[in-house]
């Protein structure tokens, strides 16, 4: 006779990439896609092997600064509180 015993709480087959995240300790990712012309494609191809870093994660650096520059931006503040205020009214008319 042979006893066959399946780990319930180790199993290397998830439901969904975020239960994987979630399980591995990751954070949980989200696929996107891009549209870049041949120029872009080759500079950051060519970044990325310089980097000695894959292309999605010098994607994520620059769009990791591109997020900080604009957190830091009084305009894009203001902007975005702007917009903020104008969705808000739009929910709740009369209680702003």
């Amino acid at each position: 006779m042979v006893a066959w015993y399946h780990d319930t709480l180790h199993s290397k087959r998830f439901a969904t990439l975020a239960d994987c995240a979630i399980i591995c300790g990751m954070k949980a990712m989200k696929s996107m896609t891009i549209r870049l012309s041949a120029e872009q494609a080759e500079a950051l191809e060519t970044v990325a092997n310089v980097e000695d870093a894959p292309v999605s994660e010098v994607i994520r650096a620059a769009i990791a600064q591109h997020i900080d520059t604009r957190r830091k931006d009084p305009s894009f503040q203001n902007s975005l509180k702007g917009r903020i205020e104008r969705a808000q009214k739009l929910i709740s008319p009369g209680k702003i």
